[in-house]
């Protein structure tokens, strides 16, 4: 007993600290923690070194990693500027989720999978991630121009919709048949789940942060640590009914994020939870999560299906740029602008390397097709820094680089 846990910890301090490390390399370089933490993964874990292995309590804090990281995802989502988003970066948004995932689909008919793993591969060719995109911006110094404004906006209804999307899949494949009543069925418990998240949500959430912050203002018991218990109960509470509704706790997870942020917290309140889920999820699961992501990729993709893999890259690289430049054209932005915006859309990230893992967990998709799917996430996230600073010098030379106003929205 004592000498599995003695194992245990060594593993966790182990996979920590090859996160670490390689997860600042990588910020060197200008790319997120995350592609440092899958290569520490693939570097000491089974397909290379085979340093690193995993275990039950590195899969548990993965589990979490993935809820923790899905709140924190959720409470970067403003519903506010959701809704007031400007036409373009909701059209735009449309743009780089249809036509990848219709491609993506295709494909996946087209290789001869099941129609769960096809589903499943639109979804992560369709998938994007906004924190990525937003540092990847700031590091670029373009948090002012037209075509961030217009590509953050993108991101987030974008983000939002594969999630919700994701939901769809996920109930499908539960289903595993193509029984109208049970395909019925299912729809109705995601709809119910969707409905008490929202009646929670704006009903009961607001109502009871009111309470806590009326009980910390009278007897002063109700500190930053109590409000930061409650926001992580709330989000486990939203997780128990994605899962009783036969959705993934991820969902539930995000909606829980999402809904933390609506509820007019007060400020300082709000300001801790958010720190305190960044630092859980970020300095502690997140990167369990990513490491042991790398534990489950094989190279042998790269010999044994390489034309399937150089096919699907392409198809995930070229369909994002497509949809969102298609979609661009009918806006004000610049037939230029519109072919940036993709090159920025292009970076997925986070958003489909979970998508990859519950599929692969699931067992809708194998390790080969999870392999490819992760090596995707990686190889379009690296290119957006090239890809956009080229497209940005080509604005440059064509006097189209766009600055707006700090407080101007995306319908300037």
């Amino acid at each position: 007993m004592v000498e599995t846990v003695s194992i245990d910890i060594l593993s966790l301090l182990l996979v920590l600290s090859v996160a670490w490390v390689f997860g600042a390399v990588a910020e060197r370089f200008g790319y997120p923690t995350m592609m440092g933490e899958l290569f520490a993964g693939i570097a000491f874990g089974p397909a290379l070194l085979g340093l690193l292995r995993p275990s039950e309590l590195l899969s548990v804090l993965s589990e979490l990693g993935v809820f923790l990281l899905m709140v924190y995802v959720g409470m970067e989502v403003d519903l506010r500027e959701l809704f007031e988003l400007g036409p373009q970066s909701l059209l735009i948004a449309f743009g780089a989720f249809v036509i990848p995932f219709g491609l993506g689909y295709a494909a996946g008919v087209w290789l001869g999978v099941s129609v769960g793993a096809a589903l499943f591969l639109g979804l992560a060719m369709a998938a994007t991630s906004l924190a990525t995109k937003s540092r990847i911006l700031a590091d670029l110094e373009l948090l002012d121009t037209r075509i961030a404004n217009v590509l953050l906006g993108g991101a987030l209804a974008s983000d939002v919709g594969v999630l919700i999307a994701f939901a769809g899949v996920d109930s499908y494949v539960t289903a595993g048949t193509l029984d109208p009543v049970e395909i019925g069925v299912i729809l109705l418990q995601a709809i119910g789940f969707f409905a008490a998240t929202l009646l929670i949500g704006y009903r009961f959430l607001p109502v009871a942060w009111r309470y806590i912050e009326r009980q910390r203002e009278r007897y002063g018991f109700v500190d930053r640590t109590t409000a930061f218990t409650f926001a992580l109960l709330v989000s486990l509470l939203f997780a128990q009914l994605a899962t009783l509704a036969d959705l993934h706790m991820i969902i539930g997870g995000f909606m829980a994020g999402m809904f933390l942020r609506q509820a007019d917290v007060e400020p300082g309140l709000y300001e801790h939870m958010h720190t305190v889920m960044y630092d859980l999820a970020m300095g502690l699961f997140a990167p369990v999560f990513f490491v042991t992501v790398g534990f489950q990729i094989t190279f042998d993709v790269f010999f044994d299906s390489f034309a399937v893999l150089a096919g699907l890259v392409a198809i995930a690289f070229l369909g994002k740029i497509i949809g969102s430049w298609l979609f661009s054209l009918p806006t004000s932005l610049t037939s230029r602008e519109g072919l940036v915006v993709g090159f920025g859309m292009n970076g997925r990230g986070t958003v489909e390397i979970i998508i990859a893992q519950v599929a692969y967990e699931a067992g809708v998709i194998g390790a080969e097709m999870f392999s490819i799917l992760v090596f995707i996430a990686i190889f379009t996230t690296a290119l957006v820094p090239v890809t956009v600073t080229w497209g940005v010098r080509l604005l440059e030379s064509a006097d189209e680089l766009v600055y707006v106003d700090s407080a101007a929205t995306t319908e300037d």
